[in-house]
């Protein structure tokens, strides 16, 4: 699993070497890393306290310090900016949803055939994420940031990974690029609010799609 802290790994290229790898650090006292996580996890309990009071619309650097009780540069320190403090929470909310795809039961765990997994994926994904809209969407103030998240590579990877694994003729990586625009969250929000669809006529897209990519489950 990853977090906003860290370079997002990648998968085994076609040679079989691995790039993009985050190094720890090994100067750092190991003392001053668990103050970090704690402080970190501190602040996003207090921000997930002010989310399901006032929304993301009102969540703010300076609330934030607040409710932790430390002071606002503390929190620019972690986060950078309200953005970063944003994808910080979804990908606090994230590793729920990469568990059960990694390691989890099948259909979408391990234990399931790359094309069962892939019909799985789509449908886990619209639901996961159909609460927490609003957050994902206040998030995104700089259009490319978002596919430099690590939560997004890792989606990436796994994707493509199934698709290779799935025997999916063509490039893995545009497709699953293709596959993660269609159930992307601002195309999913106008779908299912400004025109009213359903989620279960967006995952049957899904499903479409797959077997059409050459995945049949």
């Amino acid at each position: 699993m990853t977090g906003p802290d860290t370079p997002a790994p990648r998968l085994p290229g076609p040679g079989g070497t691995r790039t993009n790898l985050p190094l720890a650090p090994t100067d750092e006292p190991p003392q001053l890393r668990a103050d970090a996580a704690r402080n970190r996890t501190l602040l996003l309990d207090a921000a997930s306290r002010l989310l399901s009071g006032c929304g993301a619309a009102e969540l703010t650097m300076e609330s934030v310090a607040a409710a932790a009780g430390v002071g606002k540069g503390t929190v620019f320190r972690r986060f950078g900016d309200r953005a970063g403090l944003l994808l910080a929470l979804l990908d606090h909310r994230e590793k729920q949803l990469q568990a059960a795809f990694l390691s989890g039961p099948p259909p979408l765990g391990p234990d399931a055939s790359a094309a069962e997994r892939l019909h799985a994926f789509g449908p886990a994904v619209l639901r996961h994420e159909r609460d927490h809209h609003p957050l994902i969407l206040a998030s995104r103030t700089d259009a490319l940031r978002h596919y430099a998240v690590p939560a997004f590579h890792l989606r990436l990877n796994h994707l493509a990974l199934l698709l290779r694994q799935a025997g999916v003729p063509g490039d893995p990586e545009p497709l699953a690029h293709t596959l993660l625009g269609s159930i992307d969250t601002a195309l999913v929000h106008h779908l299912t609010v400004e025109r009213g669809m359903p989620l279960e006529r967006l995952e049957e897209a899904w499903h479409h799609l797959v077997t059409r990519l050459g995945a049949t489950a």
